[in-house]
């Protein structure tokens, strides 16, 4: 009786072992199966929102271009907002801010920027003052627009023509007595008094590298970080205005960029000519993570009628 016991319990074992077996086997298949059902997807791959600057139209000629009819354009064309230049204002009133803005939004844009020229590279202190207030009232008819950000510009110390030759090394020595620190603290100090006054608007006021002082990108970088704590401190990076090969030193400020213009040259530019790689500042731009707007500036002397078009086609290609 015990050897049949024996035998029935090793039998009974063996049954219970293969149903375990074949249930784990059996769950492992349907794992598989599940797994291969159900593929892993992935996230899609967010467009970067692209404007176009009304300067694209208007290159300070004699007559400016209509800011309306660059925002129609831009509506028609796809574009996902207009960058308004302020010298191309016709004017400061609230009817007219209000016009664009309304217009902007019938239409479907935002107003991601607005582009104004300033300079704090100037050694009177009353000099500085006025451009700080000019600062301040632009921060207004930004607010007023529903514009979030300021193009800032350095300033230069203007003791060289602007020529070929300036766009080529952007050498510009200090006016006498005074050097190139001096003006660095100068702009840390003016940027840091219109900050206040952005802050409390909400708006980012974003110093580009636009000749001058912000020529030299150690110099942007010395002005940009003690000043970049501030919620309203930005940076707009321009493609088209560095000194030398422009593809490590965009590099190297893609990092801190709030937008990027983006300058094309269809019909030769109309200060000087660049060819520059657009497949290589997307990848840049996106190993930098950069998620904000990127405004086309056309700085060629091609009809911006079929210049601004091509220039969308090609930034659709390559940023998309």
């Amino acid at each position: 009786m015990q050897l049949l016991t024996s035998e029935n319990n090793l039998e009974n074992n063996s049954r219970r072992n293969w149903l375990k077996t074949s249930a784990l086997a059996g769950a492992a298949m349907l794992a598989g199966k599940s797994a291969e059902a159900e593929p892993v997807r992935k996230a899609p791959a967010r467009r970067i929102p692209l404007a176009v600057s009304t300067y694209s139209y208007w290159h300070f000629g004699k007559e400016k271009f209509p800011i309306e009819k660059v925002i129609e354009d831009a509506a028609r064309m796809g574009f996902d907002g207009v960058e308004i230049l302020h010298r191309q204002m016709e004017n400061e009133t609230i009817p007219y801010m209000n016009k664009l803005k309304r217009l902007a939004f019938d239409n479907g844009l935002s107003l991601p920027l607005l582009s104004i020229h300033q300079s704090f590279v100037q050694p009177k202190e009353e000099d500085r003052k006025k451009d700080i207030e000019h600062t301040i009232k632009c921060i207004n008819l930004a607010t007023q627009m529903g514009i979030p950000a300021i193009r800032m510009n350095t300033g230069s110390w203007r003791t060289v023509k602007r020529d070929a030759n300036y766009y080529k090394d952007g050498k510009e020595p200090p006016i006498e007595g005074y050097t190139d620190k001096d003006a660095i603290k100068w702009c840390i100090d003016s940027m840091g008094e219109c900050l206040v006054a952005a802050e409390k608007a909400g708006i980012v006021l974003a110093i580009e590298n636009h000749w001058g002082l912000s020529s030299n990108i150690d110099y942007l970088l010395e002005i940009y970080k003690p000043l970049a704590s501030s919620p309203a401190m930005g940076m707009n990076v321009d493609t088209g205005n560095f000194v030398g090969d422009p593809y490590p030193q965009f590099e190297r400020l893609a990092p801190y960029a709030t937008i990027v213009q983006a300058k094309t040259y269809y019909g030769g530019g109309h200060y000087y000519d660049l060819n520059l790689d657009y497949k290589r500042i997307a990848e840049i731009l996106r190993k930098a993570n950069f998620k904000g707007y990127i405004s086309l500036e056309m700085e060629g002397k091609e009809d911006a009628a079929t210049a601004v078009p091509k220039s969308l086609k090609l930034f659709r290609e390559v940023f998309s």
